[in-house]
């Protein structure tokens, strides 16, 4: 998955994937560097060995290259196959606790966020670059079980999309809050008791 383009571009010259990871990168070192306050395009431009119009050709301001820098970062994540839908878990959400304690992870997320508590266009583009494309995780692992004997099959598929989006939030709400809002570590031990929970939960929406 890779990120999406925020400003509609004319033809002429290809994009270059290494001046976009360039950008990207150098976006997240001066999140961390700077902070959200500090950090301008320009700077961006300068680290990245590019042009400051290369990055207006690519994103319309900051508020849309950090979303872009941050969801990079997301793509890292991969559903491991353990063997069982536990294991699966736990494997995907060790990972995604571990991105987050990135410096460049927090700084970013935590910015983004606050910033689209007053601009419903940034809000849009988080769910977008970060939450929609993450959702395919829940989806890949809940097909696993089900193949494994696992879960049920679901035959109705618009609950069996309210319930893919209720696992993600689940998910996502505990491990960010875990590790972003208590700032506690989502270790092997905390993310072993906070699977059962979620297995424990899935068996309900299962049976209900």
């Amino acid at each position: 998955m890779q990120s999406s383009t925020p400003v509609p571009r004319a033809a002429g010259r290809p994009r270059s994937a290494t001046a976009d990871t360039a950008i990207l990168a150098a976006t997240r070192e001066a999140l961390v560097e700077l902070g959200w306050s500090k950090l301008t395009l320009g700077d961006v431009a300068t680290r990245a060995g590019v042009a400051k119009t290369t990055l207006y050709r690519r994103w319309a301001g900051k508020n849309e290259l950090v979303v872009d820098a941050v969801a990079e970062l997301f793509d890292e994540l991969r559903l491991p196959d353990r063997g069982t839908l536990a294991a699966d878990i736990e494997g995907v959400v060790l990972q995604f606790a571990a991105i987050l304690a990135r410096p460049e992870a927090k700084s970013g997320l935590m910015a983004v966020v606050a910033e689209s508590i007053r601009d419903d266009a940034l809000r849009d583009r988080i769910r977008e670059s970060i939450v929609d494309r993450q959702k395919c995780l829940v989806l890949e692992g809940r097909a696993r079980a089900q193949a494994r004997g696992e879960l049920p099959p679901e035959s109705d598929p618009e609950e069996a999309a309210r319930t893919a989006d209720l696992i993600f939030d689940v998910v996502a709400g505990a491990v960010v809050h875990r590790t972003l809002v208590s700032a506690e570590p989502a270790d092997e031990r905390w993310v072993h008791s906070f699977t059962q929970v979620l297995l424990l939960g899935l068996t309900s929406l299962s049976n209900p």
